[in-house]
């Protein structure tokens, strides 16, 4: 009777898998085709984007996800929460999918991040490939994922003159130069160093972003008028211009935008209104004139703030790191290139991406521990990060990947300035974001190759 109730449990449980399994592929392949049935793509962008589809990429990455019916059930309803919790915290994929509806170049971090895992062979994980049968990729597969990602970093992103075999890094060196107007440099330059656009005059971009200290003001968090304490580090302003969004939590869309903010906020610069700086920059004859020849139209917050804007474009510090992607072997040591190829091995350079080492997505801090729980001090609201901005659940403790580039200048580390020591920033990221414990020679050669991103800040020649 055992033998014959084990044998009837087994076959119960065979055929629920196989029950299970089949559900799961039908479920797959008809939302692949109904997906690739629902909206016109561009060629390449249409395979790639159904090729996503039916490896069901959709189910974890997407906060759109569609979950199968069996989702439901006691025990794999848990299962699937977790699976779709911790794979949004990694990767969402929806930026992605809207780029190759609309034939817009790819974010350039999920380039990076799709092509690891199809290097690691690390996605789909086994134990989703096994339900999801039809989730695995071929060789075939892993071809055209790599291609595309080359093809779309060779077109969109890869800087003029890099070395042709560094044109696929997920890191680019700096351009050598760019448009810029050298009468608004000029004026952006004067302005970004005026106090009067503090309420009390004693304020000035310089003040929290000092162009002798990488940038930064090298404090855990910069202070205002009135010696007000901010909440938050003050990120550099060396090359900024090269994210894609501006402050920890992205809530500027450019140098302008950024530019216009914190003249107004209370614990920063607390000015009342354009009208109050500009009636003291009025009183400037010599400035006023110099500035009409630019604006005719005179000052205005738009004319203050792109000024400003043209001239952080020329903060821009290329380094020895640069002169390597473009060819030069001799300019990083054995130790500095065994630390590039660490920072790539350990996932470092999936979010640190581009010409500026990050600002280009918004990464959760903390995917691999907790922390704001093992973190000294209680939690704040600039802790919330991207958050405050957009409201979304989603985007708790995500922040702006802050660019590494001077990052040995810029101490102290993260958004609330909590670590001073550059080896034990890199101690904490591997930590919380990759999930690994490095050794003391491991975290050497990385504090070594970070150190080659410190860079001199040389004005673009103009166009």
């Amino acid at each position: 009777m055992i033998k014959k109730l084990l044998i009837t449990i087994g076959s119960l449980i065979v055929l629920g898998y196989l029950g299970l399994s089949g559900y799961a592929y039908y479920h797959d392949t008809s939302y692949a085709r109904r997906s690739a049935s629902l909206v016109s793509y561009p060629a390449e962008n249409g395979r790639i984007k159904t090729l996503l589809d039916e490896k069901a990429c959709y189910y974890c990455h997407s906060r759109h996800t569609v979950l199968p019916g069996y989702a439901r059930l006691p025990g794999m309803s848990q299962l699937s929460r977790y699976d779709v919790e911790r794979g949004l915290n990694n990767f969402q994929i929806d930026a992605l999918f809207e780029s190759l509806q609309n034939g817009m170049p790819p974010p350039e971090a999920d380039l990076a991040k799709i092509e690891f895992v199809v290097r690691d062979h690390s996605m789909p994980p086994k134990l989703f490939r096994s339900v999801h049968w039809s989730t695995g990729l071929t060789e075939s597969d892993r071809r055209m994922l790599l291609d595309w990602i080359t093809s779309q970093r060779n077109a969109h992103y890869a800087t003029p003159g890099v070395a042709p075999e560094f044109s696929n890094e997920p890191i680019q060196p700096l351009p050598t130069s760019m448009p810029v107007d050298p009468r608004k440099v000029s004026l952006g330059m004067a302005l970004f160093h005026d106090p009067r656009l503090s309420a009390d005059n004693t304020v000035s971009c310089a003040s929290c972003h000092s162009l002798s200290k990488g940038g930064v003001d090298g404090r855990k968090t910069s202070l205002g008028v009135g010696g007000q304490v901010g909440p938050i580090n003050a990120p550099t302003v060396f090359n900024a211009v090269f994210n894609r969004a501006q402050f920890w939590d992205g809530r500027a869309a450019g140098l302008p935008d950024q530019a216009g903010g914190p003249p107004f906020n209370p614990v920063e610069m607390a000015s009342t209104s354009w009208q109050q700086i500009i009636g003291k920059l009025d009183k400037d004859a010599s400035l006023t004139k110099e500035f009409e020849a630019v604006y005719p139209d005179g000052y205005s917050g738009n004319s203050i703030t792109d000024a400003i804007a043209e001239f952080e474009k020329t903060l821009v510090t290329p380094s020895r790191f640069d002169a390597y992607l473009r060819g030069d072997k001799t300019a990083l040591t054995s130790e500095e290139l065994r630390g590039y190829q660490l920072f790539k091995a350990d996932r470092c350079a999936i979010c640190h991406v581009g010409k500026n080492f990050g600002g280009q997505s918004f990464e959760r801090l903390g995917l691999h521990g907790d922390y704001f729980a093992d973190r000294d001090g209680g939690m704040t609201k600039a802790d919330n990060g991207r958050e405050n901005v957009t409201h979304d659940k989603q985007d708790l403790h995500r922040f702006k990947t802050p660019t590494l580039r001077n990052v040995a200048l810029t101490a102290p580390y993260l958004h609330d300035g909590s670590v001073t020591d550059l080896s034990q920033a890199v101690r904490i990221m591997l930590k919380y974001q990759v999930g690994k414990e490095a050794s003391d020679e491991d975290v050497k050669a990385l504090v070594a190759f970070l150190n080659s991103l410190t860079g001199t800040y040389t004005p673009f020649k103009t166009q």
